[in-house]
């Protein structure tokens, strides 16, 4: 049974960036297409036994190997970089199942499209840096459709198939990082 518990110590923690990545994965063609965003922030606020994320990347910032294939990715036909430059996850409540396992319940907007979607992961227990600083590590995976959001472009196949499947999934490795009494 899930209940609300307490996943780090109350306060503000920071996304370290360096330390952080958000990837995509989706089946195209005879394999698996991957990518990344290369700009993310996030924050983890923890007040209690309540934990709340907000989360956004810059879409200018896919990357895919290919430069002009990023170009692709970021014009209308997917994420329409121009109109829509940014991703956004929110979340009120991340709840803890114990053995360091998260459940959580948010809001993905792809597009200027909100949907509700649930993210699972694990968290870590907090451990000290050597700069004085608390760290935690968020590992966190969910699978939407992304013609949900609008994103629907394709490629028939000679076989009539569409070369994009329309399931993609979203794993986030994030580092949280609270400042030590010294850092304040």
């Amino acid at each position: 049974m899930n209940s609300t518990l307490i996943i780090a110590p109350a306060g503000t923690w920071n996304l370290d960036p360096v330390h952080s990545r958000v990837d995509f994965e989706v089946s195209y063609l005879a394999g698996t297409f991957k990518g990344h965003f290369n700009e993310i922030g996030a924050e983890l606020a923890v007040d209690g036994e309540r934990a709340s994320l907000e989360g956004t990347t810059k879409v200018a910032s896919i990357d895919v190997n290919e430069e002009n294939l990023s170009a692709h990715l970021q014009g209308p036909d997917f994420f329409d970089a121009e109109r829509f430059p940014e991703l956004r996850f929110t979340a009120e409540d991340i709840r803890l199942a114990g053995d360091g396992q998260v459940s959580v319940d948010g809001e993905l907007t792809i597009k200027g499209v909100t949907q509700p979607v649930t993210v699972t992961g694990t968290v870590t227990e907090p451990i000290a840096d050597p700069y004085g600083n608390e760290r935690i590590g968020l590992n966190l995976t969910t699978k939407i459709d992304r013609t949900a959001f609008g994103v629907n472009w394709n490629n028939p196949l000679p076989s009539g198939e569409p070369s994009l499947a329309n399931d993609v999934a979203i794993l986030a490795e994030l580092q949280f990082v609270k400042p030590g009494a010294e850092n304040n």
